[in-house]
């Protein structure tokens, strides 16, 4: 396995931070970014600089803000500065909203797309320079289980990003392929447990909007989604397995890293429904001579 040097966006938390430190674990040069270092996630970047003097592994917290492109650009040239080159761009920032759909203003769905799909686009500007120079690299989307498979309610702006973010993951792919530049798009099921998506989740602005869901005959439909979620997870789901699955994409050989990973412990269909259509994806390209797009020139 060669050591490669990762950038990994939204890594305060969650599936972010649980990467981060199994990557630095495997041997890698891990950038584990994340908004206001000096602030609210302070004591982040000092549990990452203690988690890397105790193993002695190479973890270094850095300043990104998806929602800024000036910050993004920042962080980009202080990695190639400081190592020279990037191997490993993992596109995990994302945030999560829970309530009724017709509750949340349009501001609202803006700024959840803005976060979980602008976001990659501003680290891709930044970021598939440097890779597209290399002609090499591995770009690795964090996506969700939702796109495809099972949808509940009340989650639907976060759902219809998500759905973005892998349509735009699908279509980079091929357009990276002849640059030497692999896709793999991970998707992830509902973990309830282990990370903070559902406890820091956001809520609607319209109140009264919600209000009258909370009282009509949606009343315990809120109740019933987090119910049912939670007994759809087996006992045995660990979210650690999140982090293990993307250090195996990593660590896999350069050209033989698979287009698309679920780790889905709830089986919520997202495999089936992802299978055909990839299939089609690949069918339709090689019908249109574009077959080679299906693999890169790694």
């Amino acid at each position: 396995m060669s050591q490669n040097v990762v950038l990994i966006t939204g890594a305060s938390s969650g599936f972010g931070a649980l990467a981060a430190r199994a990557l630095a674990r495997a041997g890698h040069v891990v950038y584990a970014s994340m908004r206001e270092t000096t602030g609210r996630n302070a004591p982040q970047v000092e549990a990452a600089r203690a988690y890397s003097a105790e193993h002695h592994v190479e973890l270094r917290a850095l300043e990104l803000d998806v929602a800024s492109q000036p910050s993004v650009d920042a962080a980009i040239a202080k990695i190639v500065a400081e190592s020279g080159r990037i191997d490993v761009v993992i596109h995990n920032a994302g945030h999560m909203v829970f309530g009724p759909a017709e509750a949340f203003t349009p501001e609202q769905l803006a700024e959840l797309y803005d976060v979980n799909v602008l976001g990659t686009q501003r680290v891709n500007r930044a970021a598939l320079p440097v890779l597209r120079g290399q002609r090499r690299g591995l770009v690795l989307w964090v996506g969700s289980s939702s796109t495809r498979g099972g949808t509940p309610p009340y989650l639907a702006p976060y759902f219809a990003a998500k759905a973005a973010m892998d349509a735009l993951a699908v279509s980079y792919a091929g357009e990276l392929a002849r640059w030497g530049i692999e896709t793999t798009i991970l998707v992830p099921g509902a973990f309830t447990k282990g990370t903070n998506h559902f406890a820091h989740a956001g809520a609607p602005a319209d109140q009264a909007r919600a209000a009258e869901y909370a009282s009509g005959p949606d009343a315990s439909l809120a109740e019933q989604i987090q119910r049912g979620l939670a007994a759809s997870e087996p006992p045995d789901a660990d979210v650690a397995s999140v982090a293990e699955a993307i250090v195996q994409i990593v660590d896999a050989p350069a050209g033989a890293r698979p287009f698309r990973v679920h780790v889905d412990p709830a089986s919520d269909g997202a495999e089936v429904v992802n299978a055909v259509a990839d299939r089609v994806r690949a069918e339709f390209l090689r019908r249109i001579g574009l077959g080679d797009l299906l693999e890169s020139r790694a």
